[in-house]
This record gives C-alpha cells, structure tokens and sequence, in this order.
C-alpha cells in the first residue's frame, strides 16, 4: 500500500509536532484537514499581465477537486514576468533567469512544507518550464495546468494577437499606418485573460508539456475564458489525488520516448525556438541525456503540419476548436512520429490519448498527414564558424533557405532597434545583435521588437537576423539565435564586423562567416571581455552560474554540468 502522507505526516503527527499543527489552525486548517494529504497548488498568478490574471480563480477550482478527492490543497505563490510587456526593455533581461527563480522557489515551499503532492499552474512563457522543472527535481506526485490561451482581438474585421501589435510599431515607423492606427490596434488586440494566441512560447510549451506527459491530455486547449475551464481546473485537483495513491512521479513519466514526442509536438507546429531552451532544461532535470542537434534530427523527420501563427492563418483558440493538442497528437501518431507507449499523467499512453481526439469536420487548422505544409518540421540547428555549438532558426517554408549579406553589428537589442526604426536597415542585411547572451545580457532577451519592426517595415524576407538572444515564438523570417559560444565568452559572433558578410544555408545547416580561421584567430588574439553589466544581485548571479544556450542555459554549478554532459555522452 502506498502511504499517500509520507512527507505530512513527518510534519505534523504525533505530540513533537503541536506547534506546526498550531500555525496552521491559525490559518484555518482543522485537525481534519492535517489527516490527509497536503498538496501544494503552485501558483504563478500576478496582477501584471493577462496571461497569469486570471490564476487565482483556477487556483480555487483546482482546491475544490483536491477537497473533493481527500486531500487538503495548500496555496502558494510564486513570481512571473511577461515578456510581451518587457520586451525590448532592460526589463526583458528578467524574463529568462525567472525561469529559474520559479523552480527554485516551487522547490523551497515545497521541501519547506513536506507536501505529498503537488499542482502547478502555469500562463506566461517563463512559468510552463519553470514549474514543470520543480516538478522534476522534487519527483513528487504532480502535475501542471495551463491556464489557458488569450482570445483573438478584432481589428477592422480580421483576428488579432499582440503579434500584429508588435508589427504594427513597425509598420508605423515606415509610414504604413497611422500613430491613430497604432492605437486602435493596441486598444483591441488583448480582449481578456490569456496567454498569447498564437503559436508563440506559451502555448508551444503548452502543447509540448501535454504530449510530454505532465499535464493532462486535453486541459491545455481550452481558452483561458471558456466556461469548461473550470470544470478542467477542478478535475486537475482530483487527478493529483489520483496519481497520488497510485504513486507516479514525474520521473517516470518523462523519459527519452516522452521528450522526442514533446520536441515532434514542436516541429509539426511551427512552434517557438524557445521550446529548444527549454526542453534541454526539462531533459536536464529528468536526468535525460537531450541535445541540441536531437531537435533538428527529430525535426527532419516531422511533418509541418499546423497551420498556425506567427507564419500561419490560426491562433490557438481556432486549433481547440479544430480538435485540440490531442489532433496533433492523432496526427503525429498516423505520420509514424510518436511513440505511442510514452506514459501520462492521466494513466494512460499517448498513443491512447491520441486515438481520443475528436476532430471537427471540414477543419482546416491541423492539415492531414498526406497534405502537410511541408515536409520536414519548424526546428533547424545550424552549424559553421559563426556557431560552432550550434543555433536555432524556424523554417516554415516562407523564409530563403539560402541568404547571405552584409553584417550591420549591434552590442545591444536597443541599438539594433534604433537602427531599425531610423530606417538604416536596407535590404541585402545581416543584423548582428550580441553581448545579448545568457551570461552577456545577462538573460538572453527576446528579439521580438527588432524582428517584428523589420517585418513591420516590409523586410521580412529580405533582411536576417543573427543573435545570441533569443527569439518569440512571435517571430517570424530568416532569424538565427541562440548563437553559441554567446559574445560574452568570445564566440565568433564577438568578432564581427560592420561589412563582413554571412551565409545561412539551411539545406547544409551552416552559419558561417566568410573568415578564415587565420582572420578569427587574428582578431580573436586582439578581443577583451567585456565588464559584467552587473556586479552585484540577482543578475550578477546567474551571470555567473549560467550554462551555455546549447545546454539549455541552465544554472547548475559547473562540476554537475560536466557530470551531465559526461554521462549524456556515455549514453549515447
């Protein structure tokens, strides 16, 4: 028999332990409550943005099917930022190290409190990977809830996302609309709770944690508004008591087979390259050997099959009610790219989840598998003398396969931006933004104000982008990031300058500059570090610890890293 108190029971039975029972009947919990088990709900709400606005409510459907089950439900908060809001700001700096700060504090309350389970709830970008990773490094019984996609806003008769906001400021500093324009699109583009609409981070990590296993089949679809959301909440807070008696952990359901699904989920989406940085972190907390270059094997091999923006017709809310995560699912089942024996959190294997999928008729979201976008998956690793750890392009059939231009080199995503909005970017260009890195930035911003403005401006396909930052899963056009080694630790990209030229070809998977080895060493001899933008807190911390983007940008210590990558070899 499992013993589903085994970590409350420590805390509060016996004599010893009146005091602790003390404090919580303080709180309001009775002797009853402190007789079953105490899950902690996980909560990433905050007033902020509208991606995590509406989480206390779900918190509170969450309690009531933990209550209902037998169990005694434990709230607690934890911080989230939102990147759509901080972008392009010294802000966005925070957004990837809160990744990190949410696992670790998740991991606290939870060890501080000896729960016996627990249920994360998750909305904005940084808070999907952040609890899912508490939940593997505590290995309790758990699982995370989605809060749920944003409606799309109207714009003069057409869907929007904040994806044509972004664009928009583009579009406005070339002449193309309006400054009254730009307003009204703002003033409708976000009409309630919800993350982003379209495939951008938080809903291709939605979609990835729900193949993956961790979350239950169906939950991550719903819109954060629909009424069913609710009814999802509350089940979540049942199926936690479930696994709970059962046993299962974390650990077991996210193996080898359960990651590939979760990365092919990815692929067949067009999804962000986000879900590269995160996956890698994911794999690391299981204990799973991943690497980079498993992303752009598996993506080969995957079907783009989705219709969805940044690049598509579709925002999340068509998908759901095309058929939902469980569609694609179905889909990657059929195209031979899912191991249907991978465990979920609901008991049951992915390939029986997918034969549940109820697909609406006449649907044109998710395509069949005989008529795929393309052929091959969204996730492209390139290699060559400008990355020799690896980058991450989405190709989704609309951007050149083969470009070079003229490096126009920026240490920083304002200059970059400024550069764009004064209209001194032309066509034929290869933006270079660095010293924007894990360890540079420190953080690894998003790029979104820089891509959007450019495809604002009608440069789209004319124009690329190379950085050691990251990427929205709003972006769109022929943008390599995560470009390691980063400038910050003298990468190649530190050595550019203004008038080099640069290579993407994908079909090679190279990024390369046209330098030779004796130029690079050359100006490598004459490269200074540069002083670390930040000496003391938070930032300076991470800048210190943080592991390289092709790792997942991890912030283990060094030796354990080493250890990882080691046995991840030994394995292999």
């Amino acid at each position: 028999m499992v013993n589903i108190r085994s970590h409350s029971k420590v805390l509060l039975d016996g004599p010893g332990r009146a005091p602790a029972r003390a404090m919580l009947k303080a709180v309001g919990f009775t002797d009853a409550d402190m007789r079953k088990p105490l899950i902690g709900i996980a909560n990433t709400w905050i007033e902020v943005m509208p991606c995590n606005s509406h989480l206390r409510h779900l918190a509170e459907r969450v309690k009531a099917g933990v209550r209902a089950a037998g169990g005694t439900p434990i709230e607690f908060n934890t911080i989230a930022v939102s990147d759509g809001i901080s972008m392009g700001t010294e802000g966005m700096k925070a957004s990837l190290i809160s990744r990190e700060v949410i696992a670790d504090s998740i991991e606290l309350v939870a060890r501080g409190h000896l729960f016996d389970g627990l249920v994360a709830l998750s909305g904005c970008d940084k808070t999907i990977p952040g609890t899912v990773m508490a939940l593997l490094r505590l290995n309790l019984p758990g699982l995370m809830l989605y809060g749920g996609s944003i409606a799309p806003g109207r714009f003069r008769g057409k869907d929007v996302t904040i994806q044509d906001v972004f664009e928009g400021v583009g579009a406005c500093a070339a002449g193309k609309i309006t400054e009254r324009d730009l307003h009204e699109l703002e003033s409708c583009a976000c009409p309630g709770p919800g993350a982003c609409g379209g495939q951008f981070t938080a809903n291709t990590m939605a979609m990835a944690i729900e193949v993956l296993g961790l979350s239950p089949m169906g939950s991550a679809s719903v819109p954060a508004t629909d009424p069913l959301k609710d009814d999802v909440a509350f089940e979540a807070g049942q199926l936690v008591m479930k696994i709970l008696r059962r046993d299962l952990r974390p650990r077991r359901i996210v193996t080898r087979k359960a990651l590939e699904n979760a990365i092919s989920a990815v692929a067949a989406t067009g999804g962000s390259t986000n879900a590269v940085l995160h996956l890698l972190a994911i794999a690391r907390e299981a204990g799973v050997p991943l690497a980079i270059d498993d992303f752009d094997r598996i993506s080969r091999k995957t079907p783009l099959l989705a219709d969805l923006k940044p690049w598509g017709r579709f925002v999340a809310t068509d998908l759901y009610r095309a058929g939902g995560i469980a569609l694609v699912a179905k889909r990657l089942a059929q195209a031979k790219r899912l191991h249907s024996s991978a465990l979920t959190i609901t008991g049951r294997n992915i390939g029986e989840e997918a034969k549940r999928a109820n697909e609406t008729a006449g649907q044109d979201v998710v395509r069949p598998v005989k008529r795929p976008l393309k052929s091959s998956g969204g996730l492209v690793i390139l290699r060559g003398n400008l990355a020799p750890e690896g980058c991450v392009v989405k190709i989704t059939g609309h951007e050149p396969t083969k470009f070079t231009g003229t490096a126009r080199v920026f240490d920083s995503e304002e200059a970059a931006f400024r550069a764009v909005q004064q209209r001194r970017i032309t066509r034929g260009d290869v933006v270079v933004v660095r010293y924007e890195g894990p360890k540079g930035g420190p953080g690894m911003r998003e790029m979104l104000g820089v891509t959007a403005a450019i495809v604002g401006q009608g440069l789209g396909e004319s124009v690329a982008l190379v950085t050691d930052g990251r990427f929205s899963g709003a972006t769109r056009g022929l943008m390599a990031g995560h470009v390691a080694p980063e400038a910050a630790v003298g990468g190649p990209i530190a050595l550019l300058r203004n008038g080099d030229h640069i290579t993407f070809h994908v079909a090679a998977r190279r990024l390369d500059a046209a330098l030779s080895a004796a130029e690079l060493a050359r100006r490598r001899a004459a490269w200074k570090p540069p002083a670390p933008r930040y000496k003391t807190g938070v930032m300076a911390k991470y800048a210190q610890l943080v592991s390289s983007a092709s790792e997942g940008a991890v912030t283990g210590l060094p030796l354990e890293r080493k250890q990882k990558r080691q046995s991840a070899v030994r394995s292999s």
